[in-house]
């Protein structure tokens, strides 16, 4: 990092600098670490000297959202729709992986920069373009909803909170009185880690999901549905 730091310190000050080094630091230390005074001991700069790039710490998570979206794979591949699309999920997902906090930024978000617009431009035109109508399209981004960049809010989530040991006795307490939602939370292939829930294999579940969605967009599509035939 020291290296790294004296590299930077070397180049102008840009925008890109500064958005590039704040994604950096969130990397390491996690969003909430990330303030104006550490990213500008990091730039080797005044604070007052962000401000020339970016007008306040909300223009500067929104500048970060911009880089990691920039690095969501959306060459086209010249396959069918459902091939695109899951590419496309999948890439976000990838890069969501890499930079752990910018779930957590991408959900605060009120506005939508240009960026984030062309990227949702780029997903519906996908739909669009395998012959779905606007109408589907309409319903089938709510059903998709944050989804197209890589994660969703999963019944099972602890992602949130660090794990609580629960006495034996206390789980089968928990198994008597909610037998149904002890079953199913303990069935299946378990790995220590996982943000979906205990043991769960966090990618296998996301893609299990969104394979189920794109095989409803395609029967759907296939049989002409509209909203006005519901």
């Amino acid at each position: 990092m020291a290296q790294q730091s004296e590299a930077v310190h070397r180049a102008p000050l840009n925008r890109e600098r500064v958005l590039s080094a704040a994604v950096v630091l969130a990397d390491e230390a996690g969003v909430d670490s990330l303030s104006m005074r550490k990213l500008a001991q990091e730039l080797g700069v005044v604070p007052m000297a962000l401000y020339k790039h970016v007008a306040n710490k909300e223009e500067l998570l929104d500048g970060m959202v911009d880089v990691i979206v920039g690095e969501i794979d959306t060459r086209p591949t010249g396959s069918d729709w459902r091939s695109e699309v899951r590419q496309r999920v999948l890439s976000a997902r990838e890069v969501l992986l890499r930079h752990p906090w910018a779930r957590q930024v991408l959900e605060s978000r009120t506005n939508k920069t240009p960026v984030v617009l062309d990227y949702m431009d780029s997903v519906i035109g996908m739909f669009r373009a395998g012959g779905f109508s606007v109408d589907l399209t309409h319903h089938v981004m709510h059903a998709l909803g944050s989804r197209m960049w890589g994660f969703t809010q999963e019944l099972f989530d602890d992602s949130q909170s660090a794990p609580v040991e629960v006495p034996p006795e206390m789980l089968q307490i928990m198994a008597a009185r909610f037998p149904n939602i002890a079953e199913v939370a303990m069935a299946g292939a378990h790995d220590d880690g996982s943000v979906v829930g205990q043991g769960c294999d966090d990618q296998f579940e996301f893609e299990f999901a969104l394979d189920l969605l794109l095989d409803g967009f395609e029967r759907l599509h296939q049989q002409g549905w509209t909203s006005a035939r519901r």
